[in-house]
């Protein structure tokens, strides 16, 4: 576990990158506001993403591509089950070819979610510092 402050958060970002290509999903757990969609967004501009990057909270996913390589970013807070991802189509996303996934809310479909990923789970420290706990799964 490390403790960040806002301005540390690129930091982590970069970290994260580190490990692609051996991980295909990154998942983020954490309260409300603790920071998953801002840790993402720095995720996406360290790889080279230029375009408006916001969260998938309505849209359920983004998707963004670059050079031939496709990310997705899902926010799963508004879905109640896995039967619901299931259901929209969402578990063909993972782990396709020359892709990556960005989970927030990754609770409910972690059974699909056993190999070439990256747990972080974000939580508040103070107002302007964070935990940040990232384990890697192969």
């Amino acid at each position: 576990m490390k403790k960040i402050t806002k301005d540390q958060v690129s930091l982590v970002a970069k970290e994260l990158c580190a490990l692609m290509p051996e991980i295909k999903i990154v998942t983020f757990s954490g309260p409300l506001g603790a920071g998953k969609t801002t840790l993402v967004q720095n995720i996406l501009r360290e790889i080279g993403i230029t375009e408006p990057i916001t969260s998938p909270t309505y849209t359920y996913v983004n998707v963004y591509r670059l050079n031939g390589i496709t990310f997705y970013h899902f926010d799963l807070y508004r879905l109640n089950s896995l039967d619901d991802f299931i259901q929209a189509g969402f578990d063909e996303y993972l782990y396709q070819p020359d892709s990556y996934c960005f989970i927030e809310w990754p609770e409910i479909i972690e059974k699909l979610i056993e190999k070439d990923l990256c747990k972080v789970i974000i939580d508040y420290d103070t107002e302007d510092s964070r935990f940040v706990v990232v384990k890697k799964y192969e």
